[in-house]
């Protein structure tokens, strides 16, 4: 079995975790996720720990329990503390703007781009260079930080581009004046 699959994860203060025939949920005033346990994984719940057992001896149950095991981690961590990725636009006139539930990006494209952030993520604006994406559900907000980032990916000459906050983008040196 994994590292990973053989730890235990500690449920804390109002946060419950229930187990029902292959589905786990995960619930707290934040909200509520759900997931579906592999066949081959055996999810046991005592007092305050959560554990991942393989229920057969297999190369795949090795390796769908430490998966199970790293997602009701990150369920147990979202719907506690939450998750955020911060995204900032660098550039001349690149900024972005939160409208309600839309955000739209200015990004050197001839008109702007707008997208309609899914349910359960919220965006605030930091400010016109700079937002913050927050959510319960890692998946999702990662998700869509990367397909916001995906609009202007940053490239490496000038580093322009939509990235995360503190990435580091490699420059290259361009072309060399002739001798």
């Amino acid at each position: 079995m994994s590292r990973i699959g053989s730890r235990k994860l500690t449920i804390p203060n109002g946060v419950t975790v229930e187990v029902n025939e292959n589905i786990a949920t995960v619930k707290s005033s934040k909200g509520t996720l759900t997931l579906n346990i592999d066949p081959l994984v055996k999810v046991e719940i005592t007092e305050n720990e959560v554990s991942t057992n393989v229920v057969k001896e297999t190369k795949r149950a090795n390796v769908v329990v430490g998966t199970m095991n790293a997602l009701l981690k990150n369920m147990i961590e979202g719907v506690n503390t939450g998750f955020t990725k911060n995204l900032e636009i660098v550039g001349v006139g690149y900024r972005f703007n939160v409208q309600g539930n839309k955000i739209s990006i200015n990004a050197g494209f001839s008109h702007p781009v707008e997208r309609t952030c899914p349910e359960g993520i919220t965006v605030t604006l930091v400010n016109a260079n700079e937002i913050s994406l927050t959510g319960i559900d890692k998946q999702k907000v990662s998700e869509f930080a990367a397909k916001i980032r995906e609009i202007r990916s940053p490239e490496p000459y000038k580093g322009k581009g939509i990235r995360y906050k503190g990435e580091h983008i490699r420059r290259k040196e361009g072309k060399k004046a002739a001798k």
